[in-house]
């Protein structure tokens, strides 16, 4: 089975064949094979949001591959000016790219930006609202060292309310049969949470999270995402990472192969103690290593027909 849209907007609405096909490709490519196919294209990087690993895993998957990437951030461009993101977006895509990453703090910017563009869209992240490619590399990832996910159990703790991460791996994980879990303190667990999927769960204690977890993926809270930059309802730092952070005690109570994951970037001390983000369990720098190759299969999948064609 191939991707079959134009666009990579969300995890929401891909089949599981869709979403096995991209990981068997970004496996293909980590074994080695299928460099160079992009060649001659050009892929923008347009992110209006601060971002390490998504940004240069892009660029670095877009090299890969033989396409030319350019990188492009808000700071220094006409939006200082007060230029429009469509106005940005499609003076852009009148320079002939074969793809657009974009990332935009707008919940449903991507969407809106593949609406008025020629161009193939990647969305690296709209507000709270889907994040797919960071859900498809940690599926790799847990792929990689558990196995087939179906009855896999993956415990997601932290700030679910502004967290496009744990609702792409929801819709993701739980499509490729595994239960979610989502985890954190009530005002972090907005209502409607179980629409995410049949197979999600939510659970407003940890130990109950983590009970028989074959995998936990810590969240750190997002500030910036909430009014005024701070939540009168959220305990302090320090309550906060006694009732629902991964320390070497909470970590202990997992199952013995059970894997911790986080998206990053870490806040160590407040939703993961550094013994447990640098100890044998974690598989975060594995999560990084394999975003490039799950980005590689996206642009691939997404852009290795206008290589064919000859599109510029």
């Amino acid at each position: 089975m191939e991707l079959k849209p134009r666009h990579l907007l969300g995890i929401e609405g891909l089949e599981a064949g869709e979403i096995l096909h991209l990981l068997d490709r970004a496996a293909a490519f980590k074994a080695g094979h299928g460099h160079g196919s992009l060649r001659g294209l050009v892929v923008v990087n347009l992110f209006f949001e601060a971002s390490t690993r998504t940004r240069v895993s892009f660029e670095i998957a877009a090299r890969r591959l033989g396409a030319d990437p350019v990188n492009w951030t808000a700071a220094g461009s006409s939006v200082s000016k007060g230029e429009t993101l469509f106005d940005t977006v499609r003076n852009i895509d009148a320079m002939r790219p074969a793809a657009v990453v974009i990332r935009h703090a707008a919940a449903g910017a991507a969407l809106a930006v593949s609406r008025r563009v020629r161009c193939s869209v990647v969305n690296a992240g709209d507000g709270a609202h889907e994040h797919p490619s960071q859900a498809l590399l940690d599926a790799f990832t847990l792929r990689a060292a558990l196995g087939s996910l179906e009855r896999k159990v993956v415990a997601i703790v932290g700030d679910i309310a502004h967290s496009r991460v744990a609702r792409s791996n929801a819709f993701c994980l739980g499509t490729l049969g595994a239960t979610v879990r989502l985890c954190g303190p009530p005002s972090l667990l907005p209502p409607g949470l179980e629409r995410l999927g049949p197979r999600v769960e939510v659970h407003p204690r940890l130990e109950s999270a983590l009970e028989g977890a074959d995998a936990v993926m810590m969240l750190r809270i997002q500030l910036e995402r909430q009014a005024g930059g701070h939540d009168p309802r959220l305990p302090s730092r320090r309550e906060y990472a006694r009732l629902y952070g991964l320390g070497p005690r909470a970590a202990a109570t997992l199952k013995p192969a059970a894997l911790v994951l986080h998206p990053g970037p870490i806040n160590r001390g407040v939703e993961l103690a550094s013994a447990v983000a640098d100890g044998p369990r974690s598989v975060i720098l594995d999560q990084v290593e394999n975003g490039v190759f799950v980005r590689m299969a996206i642009l691939h999948e997404l852009l290795h027909e206008r290589r064919a064609e000859g599109a510029a």
